[in-house]
């Protein structure tokens, strides 16, 4: 989705999902191989730089809460790009694939859109403050391959925000944030789905190749997810997000 900016990419996701959605917009089973992965279009703002730059801030302080949620916005943001090169990248796929992640590029870019009006409600806006590159860097890792895109960007990075957006909603609540809480408990429910779209294609693509999904997870977590795994895990989300006994043990294991 190589939109500039944030009102030209979220519009251009709304009326690409609308055109799909209503038979409008084919995926050719015979179209020729994807271009090599590049960033996509993207505001100058925010910038990007290394995690361990972003500064830390409590939830306090407005500006706290909005760096907070700038964060998760950036991730929205970066999602609707991810979604949408799952659609792209990966070809010769059933119709059911490309309708799952043109349907999560559509919430991606909702997410973003409330977020971001949020933001702007405190008197900030997207943009504001820094952010970093993780979940594009492993969509370029990844793009070999729609197996490890499965295992590692859905079912790793993205459902990192099952396991801490709860703690997050308590703590906003207990401040009185309950418009902010309202949108995280939206994005929470509709993230589940989203990573159970990865975890179903993740097994697709298993069978398809003949490997055993869990020994492969656990393989791809050693090769590329060391560093991003953090404990602990929101099992009961997960679980309903696809995720299966032997999966969320090597997550664990691999955390510690």
């Amino acid at each position: 989705m190589d939109s500039a900016t944030c009102e030209s990419k979220a519009a251009a996701t709304f009326a690409a999902a609308a055109s799909f959605a209503n038979g409008e917009l084919a995926i050719p089973a015979d179209s020729p191989s994807p271009n090599p992965i590049c960033m996509p279009g993207r505001p100058p703002k925010p910038a990007l730089v290394h995690p361990r730059d972003l500064p830390k801030r409590g939830l306090g302080t407005p500006e706290g809460r909005a760096a907070f949620i700038h964060a998760i916005a950036h991730i929205e943001f970066n999602a609707i790009d991810l979604a949408w090169d799952a659609v792209y990248r990966f070809r010769g796929m059933p119709q059911a694939y490309y309708a799952d992640w043109v349907s999560v590029a559509n919430d991606e870019a909702r997410h973003f859109v409330m977020l971001r009006d949020r933001l702007r409600q405190l008197g900030y806006d997207y943009g504001d403050f820094d952010a970093h590159n993780g979940l594009w860097e492993m969509a370029e890792k990844t793009a070999h391959d729609g197996l490890a895109r499965m295992a590692l960007v859905p079912r790793v990075l993205e459902a990192r925000g099952l396991d801490v957006t709860p703690g997050m909603i308590v703590k906003l609540r207990a401040l009185g944030d309950d418009a902010t809480v309202a949108i995280l408990e939206t994005i929470l429910r509709e993230e589940v789905a989203h990573v159970a779209a990865g975890s179903r294609w993740f097994r697709w693509f298993c069978e398809r190749a003949g490997v055993e999904p869990e020994t492969r997870f656990r393989e791809l977590l050693a090769e590329y997810a060391r560093g991003v795994l953090r404990a602990p895990f929101n099992i009961e989300a997960r679980s309903a997000a696809g995720f299966g006994e032997d999966e969320l043990k090597a997550l664990q294991q691999l955390s510690g």
